[in-house]
């Protein structure tokens, strides 16, 4: 079973384009910080680079921004290529299968898709005056 997990922040803004036919396309980062500390006490992260397809790839693009957190599942690819010098690598990408939106509205400012009107808070309720009774000293029971 080839499934990952992965929740993080956006190192850069999220890059949509199409394929020859038609396909949209969105590839970007995540840093994920690890869950302990180095020997050093310095907290580690790692880099993951993301592609998301199709509808996931559209709607990616237009709600998240450098900086966004989401939490991505997907499938690991390991891919084999030659760079300009002629030398063998390997890249290693996750192919999101859904990503979920973790930002607050609040922090996307100027997207469409949060400028929504923020709940109206009312004013804080005033404690009721307490009211005095003649206390005679009897006890009712």
């Amino acid at each position: 079973m080839n499934k990952v997990f992965l929740i993080g922040n956006l190192t850069r803004d999220p890059e949509l384009t199409e394929t020859a036919g038609g396909v949209s396309v969105c590839h970007f980062a995540i840093a994920v910080n690890r869950s302990y500390t180095s020997s050093e006490g310095e907290r580690l992260t790692d880099f993951f680079n993301v592609t998301a397809w199709r509808g996931l790839a559209d709607t990616v693009a237009r709600y998240t921004k450098k900086g966004s957190k989401v939490a991505v599942s997907g499938s690991i690819q390991i891919r084999n290529y030659e760079d300009n010098a002629g030398n063998k690598r390997t890249a290693v990408d996750v192919i999101a299968q859904d990503v979920e939106f973790l930002t607050q509205k609040s922090q996307n400012q100027g997207d469409d898709f949060y400028d929504s009107p923020a709940p109206q808070q009312s004013a804080p309720k005033k404690k009721p005056a307490l009211e005095s009774f003649d206390d005679d000293g009897d006890i009712p029971f």
